[in-house]
């Protein structure tokens, strides 16, 4: 692989906050700056035939600079892994945010799609599909109240080449576009129905499509079968549904770009509500995307002050104790992480055993 290498000497204080697949992600410090950083830590045994996957992940992330997309920052690699140096993105994901808010609108949800629709844009216009948005891959940056959303993961995104057809199936079940599933040909226009979904869902707080048999619910996709549910639906504007069902529709050739998208009154003009639907919104997320219960979860704060507390350590008690097993030699920690960055929960991978807005 033709990659720039440089040795980790400008970073210490390595931290294991998770693992994902084959990889190990780190916290890390830059000694000069002090700023806290994000590395996936990739043996290259498991790169073994992966190599193409990999070069192309790292092709992407090095092609993207954007505010709303999270940014490789650096690559080095010793003998026996790859370590992709990535901005540290530690605001909390998507879901828990909004549930964590006492106020949420039709307007909040319009400026969170503004932002995704302008970043897909900037990739669709670099010529990169980034074939898996989902809610999950889209986190918060910084705590702060009015942080900026990212965008994360880019592990199954493609460059697309003059000429080139896609037709590998790939992406999340319910998120995916009925032309990847029906095993045609497809564009750039997938991410635009993803975005469609995720526009759904931040207005009711539940799926467009679910069945407990894949077989089932792939059929529904296949058919755009979706609705508008009353009483879930009712409150929310015309201009809501028309942006969704323009983004979630059937045929790619006529479905929106995020060009055409973010020309819609929902996103540009006045036509968002504001009136507040969190109660709503708030009680279908808990319930049709729960987290397991035994899962512990870190906010973003305690982890940077963790980091700064064994910065003061090591000063008055010397080295910090070494986990020689690990490639990343830290202290081990039970914080997650998600995509190439850190997050603050891990999501639970099993789809709720029936929607809530079914059950009483």
């Amino acid at each position: 692989m033709k990659l720039r290498l440089k040795t980790p000497h400008t970073l210490h204080r390595w931290k294991i906050i998770g693992n994902i697949s084959f990889s190990e992600v780190v916290l890390a410090e830059e000694k000069r700056t002090q700023r806290l950083v994000a590395i996936k830590c990739i043996p290259k045994k498991a790169l073994e035939g992966k190599e193409n996957n990999i070069e192309n992940e790292i092709a992407v992330l090095h092609r993207i600079k954007h505010p709303n997309i999270v940014t490789l920052e650096d690559i080095f690699e010793s003998t026996s892994h790859l370590y992709l140096v990535m901005q540290l993105v530690s605001g909390g994901e998507l879901f828990d945010r909004i549930v964590e808010k006492g106020f949420y609108t039709e307007r909040d949800a319009s400026q969170l799609i503004h932002q995704i629709l302008d970043a897909v844009k900037y990739l669709h216009d670099m010529g990169i599909v980034h074939r898996d948005l989902k809610p999950e891959n889209l986190l918060y940056y910084s705590l702060d109240e009015d942080s900026k959303i990212m965008i994360s993961d880019f592990g199954l995104s493609k460059i697309e080449g003059s000429g080139s057809v896609m037709s590998t199936a790939c992406g999340t079940p319910g998120y995916v576009a009925p032309e990847v599933l029906a095993q045609k040909p497809y564009s750039k226009a997938v991410d635009c129905w993803s975005i469609g979904v995720i526009s759904y869902i931040l207005l009711c707080g539940y799926p467009p499509f679910y069945d407990e048999n894949d077989a089932k619910l792939f059929e529904q996709i296949l058919k755009a079968e979706y609705e508008f549910d009353s009483p879930y639906w009712d409150d929310i504007s015309d201009s809501a549904k028309d942006f969704i069902c323009h983004l979630m529709e059937k045929d790619p050739l006529k479905r929106y770009t995020c060009e055409q998208a973010l020309q819609h009154p929902w996103i540009c003009g006045d036509t968002a509500l504001d009136k507040n639907i969190h109660e709503s919104v708030s009680a279908q997320i808990k319930k049709n995307f729960a987290k397991s219960k035994w899962k512990q979860a870190f906010n973003a704060t305690a982890v940077v002050r963790h980091m700064r507390k064994l910065q003061l350590g090591t000063s008055l008690e010397g080295p910090s104790q070494i986990t020689p097993t690990s490639p990343c030699h830290g202290h081990l920690t039970t914080s997650c992480c998600h995509g190439d960055i850190v997050s603050l929960e891990r999501p639970e991978p099993v789809r709720p055993p029936s929607l809530a807005r079914n059950a009483e």
